[in-house]
């Protein structure tokens, strides 16, 4: 199936392993929660039990230094499109506010990225992550 738009992970690539699904799983929060039409119907197994409803299309995941990284945001919102992002100051943090002062305090030339995520129309993700590859 073709979507008409992209999901896409940047994760900075000399992260901890568990730093790596931390970025992952934070932002694709935002992915999920940044619209409805993402999301499909709750799963059920044949014995009746039911899951959680789970994302409708695919979800990629590059890698990046930290150059290539604030590269894809600058192109990000320089595209109009709006990133779920992660910074390695976020990692000291326990709660949801927290994480925002966090990120409230700190210009963005001066983030520490350790990850983006973001959802646009296919070529505009495409432009965005061009030169990156997949995470491995």
């Amino acid at each position: 199936m073709q979507f008409e738009t992209k999901i896409a992970f940047v994760i900075r690539q000399d992260l901890g392993q568990w730093e790596k699904i931390d970025v992952a799983a934070f932002p694709a929060s935002g992915i999920a929660g940044a619209g409805t039409e993402l999301v499909g119907e709750p799963y059920a197994d044949a014995d009746g039990a039911r899951y959680l409803r789970l994302c409708v299309q695919p979800m990629l995941v590059y890698a990046a230094d930290g150059a290539q990284l604030a590269r894809a945001l600058d192109r990000a919102l320089a595209r109009g499109v709006e990133p779920a992002i992660y910074t390695d100051e976020m990692f000291a943090t326990t709660h949801d506010a927290a994480n925002r002062a966090a990120l409230k305090s700190v210009r963005r030339a001066d983030f520490k990225l350790a990850g983006i995520a973001l959802r646009a129309a296919r070529k505009t993700v495409d432009k965005i992550v061009d030169g990156l590859k997949f995470h491995t």
